[in-house]
Parts: C-alpha cells; structure tokens; sequence
C-alpha cells in the first residue's frame, strides 16, 4: 500500500494547484497499482535461448503460467541435448518457485538456457 506521506504529498499538491484533481486521483490509482504488482503471484514463464557468441537470443518464450502443461510438452522435445527434467521445472513452479529457476550452458553448441518465473 502506499505510504501515508506519498498520498499526503499528492493531496498537497492538488491543494497547492500544481496538479488537478484528476490527475492527483491518476497518481494515486498509480501508488496503488504498483503495490498489487509487487505482491502480485508470478504469472509469466519465459524462456530465453542465447547464442553465447553473439549474445543474440535464438528462442524468447513467454508463455502465461496457465498454460504451463502444455507449453512443457512442447519444450519435452527440445530439452535432451540439456538433460533437462522437465517435470521437476513444472512441479518448481507449481509450488511457487519464482525468479531464474534454469541456467544451462551448451558449450558444444555454443548456446545458453535459461528460464524465469516471473
């Protein structure tokens, strides 16, 4: 939630006629929103496939946590070359793992894994 001082300096400065009353309500609306982000439960699974020469991306998946299960099906068949679980990923997840949750290298062929939660 936000602070009792940032909604005290928003009301001031609408009292002040620095901003409109409208405006004051945007920022306040704002303060509000970014708070419910932070606390939000993760919502996105991404994949990101680097080539380690280059530093281009060669895969940038994201992929809406709902539809997890069908997105590790899909990812099952790209993951033998890293001797990947793919099951264990999914059930990490499912029980709130958040942040980078996989980092691979392939040195053989020059690319990286990784995957978040976020």
């Amino acid at each position: 939630m936000a602070t009792h001082e940032e909604r005290m300096q928003i009301l001031k400065m609408i009292e002040g006629g620095q901003i409109t009353a409208e405006e004051g309500a945007k920022l306040l609306d704002a303060l509000e929103a970014t708070e419910e982000e932070r606390a939000a439960p993760a919502r996105w699974f991404r994949v990101r496939v680097t080539d380690m020469k280059t530093g281009k991306h060669k895969v940038n998946i994201n992929l809406p946590l709902g539809l997890l299960n069908i997105g590790a099906k899909i990812g099952a068949k790209f993951s033998a070359p890293f001797d990947v679980d793919i099951d264990e990923i999914v059930r990490a997840v499912r029980q709130g793992a958040r942040g980078k949750i996989v980092d691979l290298e392939d040195t053989e062929d020059g690319e990286r894994v990784e995957i978040y939660v976020e």
